[in-house]
């Protein structure tokens, strides 16, 4: 009987193996599947519960947390170890951090659980979610000993300190850790080009970045889409968004099926919106290629540029073509929301409840669901069906949303004022945000709220303000009482830091001086108090007042005793000063030493370009500075290396230098250099230096009454696609009717 009991022992652990060895193999779903079948069974409860550990852990490969949670809800197994770590995984999964971490801690202080390591990796992972970097930083480095988290743990570590501006901290572990896997270099390289990237070192952090995405073999894809969102933040940073932009559609348009296009389209999208006049060439194109899903995701984002330019028909066909489109997935049910959300807005309510029923069939996050059920609740309310409205609402509070439990079931607690500014968070932060219902929730919110309410509700209620795009005197009225009344909260660095913003953005520089002087005392000792002290320099550098330039000159100073990431560009600040009081001289002086310094190379280049300048103005008293000019600009150009802006910009102004010496045919071949380079392929596309190059190079050639040759130069700018492209088409239509170029 031992023998049998033993031997039916052997045979049922075969069976959990097989089951569950889908699971290594990548492919959790049929495992899933296997193991329910096992737990289907009449199993005794030690077999039952090994089927359950092993179809908890496929649940979550599986990216099923929920159902995770319901599984070991069941008091036969919530208590036991594994069981607590598989339920830290899913609250993990499901972002609700705060419940994740005292699962986590739990293990983590168990010396002899199997699971500690991974727990208190798990443990640091949350406490970095939930913003007590500290306490993560902690956690990780007690990690840093063990052999199996070690190279994991300085990774995030890194990560840490880059967050929070500790350039030394983060330099420091990457020159420790050893990684033995091609993927975890391969992440410490994206480490590298970050840190680089916040010494303000932009075109070393891009050299990293591009290097990676040229060779890609090995590197985890978070890595690779870290590399393109890098590349992409330093373009933003060097002020060259039309850069950015390309760098983001060059990595969708040759990857069309890439498991992170819902965030390269939002990143996509956040950039157009920064810039004056983007361009919708690329998503026109993919909107046209039958490449899925890239095809759908195209259409959704063109939908959104149409509606920001007015165009509210060609959305709708836009979102109308998705909504039938064959692909079905959990990333395009935000879409089905917006053009619900459309349709709701243009009063066809019928139809908006049709798509949010097409969005339910996309199986939508528990999220994403409840948003559904409150817009068709919203629409059915709105066509004055009221009794249907209010039957879908009660069931919306009687949801399992953890905030619509709450405040249902304890309508008098205290904490319920807790709970709405959660709600009005959520609806915030919801794609896009739903302003008007956060409003109302934190107006409910504050008739009696806790303190730790009124002080998170009156910070959200600044941000929901601002991006209503209203009144903008409104959000510093909210700004200065929030710092009145919260002066200690943690949030009111951020506060102040906006204030300051807002009265810089409404040219208000001697209050912004003030704001960002007052941040500059208070976070001293931190990369966010050498930022705000260099833009109290910016701000008394724009004001009118007297002596602002002297006092901006003594701050932009202070940034330089700090000896921080700023101090090189305060000196070139210093120098921009110098030649605005007119003293050349002096300016020359400043752009020497950050030349001679161990300043970054961008920092250099507009050094080097500053000294051009002074030349170049000092052209008009001795025409013999112009050649001066001429040779720093030819230095600064020479570089082929260079960020391609730089290098345009020099040799245009070497155009312009040479042009003052009447070196007409020169100063011509010097503008055409830059539209003749412009196309090769290793070279990303520039157009604001391009179109000033173009259309001088036109102008010499029309004052020549070179009109063909003119016009040739016109079709090039027009090609392009840029901001001035029209500009160029409508010169070119003027010039062929005048002078009768047209051809057959």
């Amino acid at each position: 009987m031992s023998l049998l009991a033993q031997l039916a022992r052997a045979e049922f652990s075969n069976e959990i193996s097989e089951a569950s060895a889908p699971i290594a193999e990548g492919v959790p779903e049929v495992a899933l599947v296997r193991l329910q079948a096992l737990l289907n069974n009449n199993l005794p409860e030690t077999e039952w519960r090994a089927v359950v550990e092993k179809l908890a852990e496929a649940q979550i490969a599986a990216k099923q947390p929920d159902n995770t949670l319901v599984l070991l809800a069941d008091t036969r197994v919530r208590e036991l170890p594994w069981a607590k770590f598989w339920r830290a995984q899913a609250f993990a999964a499901l972002h609700r951090w705060g419940e994740a971490l005292p699962l986590y801690e739990q293990l983590a202080n168990d010396k002899g659980s199997p699971f500690r390591s991974p727990a208190m990796f798990g443990a640091a992972e949350m406490l970095r979610a939930l913003g007590r970097r500290d306490e993560a930083l902690k956690k990780f480095t007690l990690l840093i000993h063990d052999k199996d988290w070690a190279t994991r743990s300085q990774l995030r570590a890194t990560e840490l300190y880059i967050e929070t501006g500790d350039a030394a901290g983060a330099r420091r572990l990457l020159e420790e850790m050893q990684p033995t896997s091609v993927a975890e270099r391969r992440e410490r390289r994206v480490l590298r080009g970050r840190l680089e990237l916040i010494q303000r070192r932009h075109e070393r952090a891009i050299g990293i970045f591009q290097g990676l995405l040229r060779r890609p073999e090995g590197a985890a894809h978070s890595a690779l889409i870290a590399a393109v969102f890098g590349v992409a933040e330093a373009q933003v940073q060097l002020k060259t968004p039309e850069i950015a932009d390309d760098v983001v559609e060059q990595f969708i348009d040759r990857h069309p099926a890439d498991p992170d296009l819902p965030l390269l389209f939002a990143r996509l999208d956040e950039l157009y919106r920064a810039e004056h006049k983007p361009s919708r060439n690329e998503l026109e194109r993919w909107v046209r290629s039958p490449e899925q899903p890239r095809r759908t995701f195209a259409r959704w984002y063109l939908a959104r540029f149409e509606i920001r330019a007015g165009r509210r028909e060609r959305a709708r066909q836009l979102f109308t073509d998705l909504r039938h489109t064959g692909v079905k997935s959990q990333a395009i049910a935000p879409a089905l929301i917006e053009f619900a959300q459309f349709e709701v807005e243009d009063k066809h309510f019928d139809e908006a409840i049709a798509i949010l029923n097409d969005a339910r069939s996309s199986h939508p996050t528990p999220s994403l669901l409840t948003r559904i059920d409150f817009l068709s609740a919203q629409a059915q309310y709105l066509a004055r069906r009221f009794g249907r409205a209010s039957a879908d609402f009660q069931q919306i509070a009687r949801s399992g949303s953890p905030c619509a439990q709450f405040i249902h079931d304890f309508p008098k607690s205290p904490r319920v004022s807790e709970a709405l500014v959660s709600l009005a968070e959520l609806a915030f932060h919801a794609s896009p945000p739903r302003l008007e219902e956060a409003r109302k929730y934190l107006t409910r919110a504050a008739e009696s709220p806790t303190a730790a309410a009124a002080e998170r509700g009156d910070y959200l209620n600044i941000w929901v303000e601002e991006s209503s795009g209203g009144n903008e005197a409104k959000v510093i009225e909210l700004a200065k009482r929030f710092l009145e009344q919260h002066g200690t909260s943690p949030f009111a660095p951020e506060v102040r830091m906006k204030l300051a913003e807002l009265y810089y953005r409404r040219q208000d520089f001697a209050n912004a001086q003030t704001q960002f002087e007052l941040i500059a005392q208070q976070t001293a000792d931190n990369s966010l108090g050498e930022k705000a002290l260099f833009f109290a320099a910016e701000s008394a550098m724009s004001s009118m007042g007297e002596h602002s330039l002297d006092r901006a000159i003594v701050l932009f100073d202070q940034v330089v005793r700090q000896n921080g990431a700023l101090r090189w560009a305060a000196r070139n600040e210093q120098a921009v000063i110098e030649r605005k009081l007119g003293k050349p001289k002096d300016a020359l002086a400043l752009y020497d030493e950050v030349l001679k310094s161990d300043a970054g190379p961008s920092e250099k280049r507009e050094a080097l370009c500053g000294k051009g300048d002074i030349f170049f103005e000092m052209g008009t008293t001795d025409p013999n500075n112009y050649q001066r000019a001429i040779e720093i600009y030819d230095q600064l150009a020479s570089d082929k290396d260079e960020p391609i802006h730089w290098r345009d910009q020099a040799l245009f102004k070497k155009g312009l230098c040479l042009e003052k010496k009447s070196e007409r045919a020169n100063a011509l071949a010097t503008f055409y250099k830059i539209l003749e380079e412009d196309g090769r392929p290793d070279r990303q596309r520039e157009l604001f230096w391009y179109y000033k190059a173009g259309f001088n190079a036109a102008r010499l050639l029309e004052e020549d009454s070179k009109w063909e040759s003119a016009a040739a130069i016109y079709e090039k700018l027009t090609a392009a696609g840029g901001s001035r492209s029209e500009e160029a088409k409508a010169r070119l239509t003027n010039l062929r009717l005048e002078h009768f170029l047209w051809t057959d």
